[in-house]
C-alpha cells in the first residue's frame, strides 16, 4: 500500500508550526499551547529522550492523567521513531508490571501520584532504564518536572526519517482469554479515514481547522488517541480533560464553545442530567460522535432535541486503527429502524460477515465482523500466532456477530468475544473469572453484563461456591481489591449451584446472561414500584 510520505505526525507537527503557528493547538486546565508552541516542546523532549538513549522501535511508557504532556510526548516519540506505550493509571501493579514486562519500556514518565504502583514492579523489570517524574510535587502544573528534565535540551527538530507504515503507538487492549495485548499502530492510522472521507464528499465524520474540539475520552484508548489526533491533523484546537467529569465537560463546551466531540452514551446521559442544562447550553455544537456502547431510543433522542446538533455513531476497535463503520447524521431520524444498525463502512474500507469456515455469508446472515481498512494494526507485539488468527490475510476479525441488510448497514448481534462495555471502557469477563476462581471458595464462575441505565453495563458475576463454604459480596470484593481494577471489580454478585455448559464444558456465557436478565428484571420493577 503505497501512501503519502508527509502521512506521518512528525510531518503533520513542522507544517502546522509554519501554517498555524499562532493558533491554540491544545488546552488543559488554564493552561494552551499554540502549534509553533507544541512543536518546539515535542522537540525538546525528542531531544532528551534521545540523550536518554531511546531510538528508533523504544518502547517509552507513559503512566499518567490525560494533559497536554500526554500528547507532546506522543509526538517526540514519534519524531524519534520511538513507539509510545500509554499506561491506564487506574490499573493495579500487577497489570502495570504485565504490560511494562511485555513491552520491554526502557523509559518510563509517570506523574507522582502513581509512583507507588510503579515502584513496586520496578526492580523486576530489567528493560526498564529511566523514571521520569512528569510532576515536581509542589506545583498544580503536571509536567513541571518533564519540563525540568528536558531544559537542556534543543528545540531543533531531531533528524529522523519515518515513514506513515512505521510504529508509533502501542495500546493494550485485553482479549477475551490471557493477558492484555499490545496493539501496535502505525503513523498511517491517523491519516487514512479524514482522507477516504474527503475524497469520497461525504463529511460523515470531519474535522475542521475552526473547530474546537473536546477530548473526553482518555488519549490512553484509541478512542481518545484518535480523536484528538484527527483534530490535530485538520488543524483544530483541543481541549484535553483530564479526567472525564459529566460538569466538567459542560462547563468546558460552554466556555471554549465547543463545536465537536466523542463520547460514549453513558458520558452523553451524564451530561444531560447535569443540573440546569437545556438546549440553550449547547449552542456551539454542531456534530457529536458516539460509540464503543449501545444507545437506547430514549437517550438518542433526548441527545437530538437538547444538543440539537448532528450525530453519528462509530464503529471500531483498537485494531482496526480509526473509525471503520459509521451511521452518519442523515440517518438520524427519529423512528428510523436504521437507529438499531451501527452503520455503514467508511469511504476506503469495506465490511463482510464471514462463517465459521471463513466464507462471506449473503445479506441478512449472520456471521462474524470482518473489516479490511488501510488504518488496521500492524500486530500484537510479539504475538504472532494471535495476530495471524485476528489479521488474516488484509481482513480483520473483528470477534463481533452481526449481519449487512441489503443496502450495506451492518447490525450487530451479541459479541462473539462478550466483552463488557462500562461507560465506554473495555472490560473482559475471562480476567475477573481468573482471579474470582482464586479465591477458596469458589468453584466455578461466570462473568457477565447486565444493562445499567447510566453506565450502559455493569459487571455481574454468577458463582458456585464449593460445598460447605460461605461468602459474601463483599468478602468477595475486598478479595479482587488489587488484583484488578476498582472499575473491573463486579457490582453485584450472584450465587447459583450450577452454570450452563455445553457437553464439551464450555461456559454458555449467553445463557448466563438471559438467566441474569430474567432474574435482575423482576427485582428493578419492584424496586421502581417502591420509587427507590
Amino acid at each position: 500500500m503505497t501512501l503519502p510520505e508527509d502521512w506521518t505526525l512528525a510531518a503533520q507537527a513542522a507544517a502546522h508550526a509554519v501554517r498555524r503557528g499562532d493558533h491554540i493547538a491544545v488546552h488543559c486546565q488554564e493552561r494552551s499551547l499554540t502549534y509553533a508552541e507544541l512543536h518546539r516542546c515535542s522537540n525538546r523532549t525528542a531531544q532528551a529522550l534521545r540523550s536518554a538513549g531511546v531510538g528508533s522501535g523504544t518502547r517509552v511508557a507513559y503512566l499518567a492523567r490525560e494533559s497536554e504532556y500526554y500528547y507532546s510526548t506522543f509526538l517526540a516519540c514519534a519524531k524519534i521513531g520511538a513507539v509510545l506505550v500509554p499506561v491506564n493509571w487506574r490499573l493495579t501493579s500487577r497489570e502495570v508490571d504485565h504490560i511494562l514486562r511485555d513491552s520491554g519500556a526502557e523509559l518510563v514518565f509517570v506523574e507522582r501520584e502513581f509512583h507507588p504502583v510503579l515502584d513496586r514492579v520496578r526492580t523486576a523489570l530489567p528493560a526498564l532504564r529511566h523514571i521520569v517524574m512528569m510532576d515536581d510535587g509542589n506545583s498544580d502544573d503536571p509536567g513541571a518536572g518533564l519540563r525540568a528534565w528536558r531544559s537542556q535540551a534543543s528545540e531543533a527538530t531531531p533528524e529522523h526519517r519515518c515513514g506513515p507504515h512505521d510504529a508509533v503507538l502501542q495500546i493494550y487492549t485485553s482479549g477475551t482469554t490471557g493477558n492484555p495485548k499490545g496493539v501496535v499502530l502505525a503513523h498511517r492510522s491517523f491519516f487514512t479515514l479524514p482522507a477516504a472521507m474527503r475524497d469520497a464528499g461525504v463529511d460523515w465524520l470531519d474535522w475542521r481547522p475552526e473547530d474546537v474540539n473536546l477530548i473526553s475520552l482518555p488519549g490512553l484508548v484509541i478512542a481518545g488517541m484518535g480523536w484528538f489526533m484527527h483534530g490535530f491533523n485538520a488543524g483544530a484546537t483541543n481541549v484535553v480533560m483530564r479526567m472525564y467529569l459529566p460538569q466538567d465537560a459542560v462547563r468546558l463546551i460552554v466556555r471554549h464553545r465547543v463545536t465537536t466531540t466523542f463520547a460514549a452514551p453513558a458520558m452523553l446521559a451524564m451530561m444531560l442530567d447535569e443540573r440546569g442544562v437545556g438546549p440553550h447550553t449547547f449552542t456551539s455544537m454542531r456534530k457529536v460522535a458516539y460509540g464503543a456502547a449501545p444507545i437506547s431510543t430514549g437517550l438518542l433522542q433526548r441527545c437530538l432535541e437538547i444538543f440539537d446538533c448532528e450525530f453519528a455513531q462509530i464503529y471500531a476497535s483498537t485494531e482496526t486503527g480509526s473509525v471503520a463503520v459509521c451511521l452518519p447524521p442523515s440517518d438520524h431520524v427519529p423512528g428510523s429502524p436504521l437507529l438499531k444498525a451501527a452503520g455503514r463502512a467508511c469511504p476506503g474500507t469495506e465490511v463482510k460477515i464471514v462463517d465459521r469456515a471463513g466464507s462471506r455469508v449473503p445479506p441478512g446472515q449472520i456471521g462474524e465482523v470482518c473489516v479490511l481498512t488501510p488504518a488496521r494494526m500492524l500486530g500484537y507485539w510479539n504475538m504472532p500466532d494471535a495476530t495471524a488468527r485476528t489479521l488474516v490475510g488484509d481482513w480483520l476479525h473483528m470477534g463481533d456477530a452481526g449481519y449487512l441488510d441489503e443496502n450495506g448497514y451492518l447490525f450487530l448481534g451479541d459479541r462473539i468475544n462478550d466483552t463488557i462495555i462500562v461507560a465506554g471502557q473495555n472490560i473482559y469477563p475471562a480476567e475477573i473469572e481468573k482471579e474470582l476462581g482464586d479465591h477458596p471458595a469458589v468453584v466455578d464462575v461466570a462473568v457477565v453484563g447486565a444493562a445499567h441505565s447510566r453506565w450502559g453495563e455493569a459487571v455481574h458475576a454468577c458463582l458456585v461456591l464449593r460445598p460447605g463454604t460461605c461468602v459474601t459480596p463483599r468478602q468477595l470484593a475486598v478479595f479482587l481489591q488489587g488484583r484488578i481494577a476498582d472499575y473491573k471489580i463486579p457490582v453485584e454478585y450472584h450465587f447459583v449451584t450450577k452454570l450452563p455448559r455445553n457437553p464439551s464444558g464450555k461456559l454458555l456465557r449467553r445463557v448466563v446472561r438471559e438467566r441474569l436478565a430474567e432474574q435482575i428484571r423482576p427485582a428493578a420493577a419492584a424496586a421502581a414500584a417502591k420509587g427507590e
